[in-house]
């Protein structure tokens, strides 16, 4: 698993298509949100995982960092391996890459 900054995020969205996942809650969601992410909420990831391709590359997003960090561990203990989480969750995206997107 990748541990990306909002810079480091960025780059690799250029050169790379993952899947881009948004763990927070819908509420969330509704406020901003990364153009392209799907919506899958930390607290339903053990039921939805499974609609996920284990050999996808996936790159995830929370508002700080930490859920994200936690569906990571739990996506790779079920056998997911091309992971990457941005540190610092949308607040820093919003800060450094798209002042647009809406900060909460």
């Amino acid at each position: 698993m990748e541990d990306f900054s909002a810079i480091e995020l960025d780059e690799y969205l250029e050169d790379n298509q993952p899947l881009l996942l948004d763990v927070r809650e819908q509420w969330e969601f509704d406020i901003c949100q990364i153009k392209g992410a799907i919506l899958m909420p930390m607290g339903e990831i053990t039921k939805s995982y499974v609609n996920l391709h284990k050999d996808s590359k996936i790159a995830l997003y929370c508002h700080s960092g930490i859920r994200s960090m936690h569906v990571a561990d739990f996506l790779l203990s079920q056998g997911f391996e091309s992971l990457a989480n941005l540190q610092g969750g949308i607040d820093a995206w919003a800060q450094e890459i798209d002042t647009t997107v809406e900060r909460y």
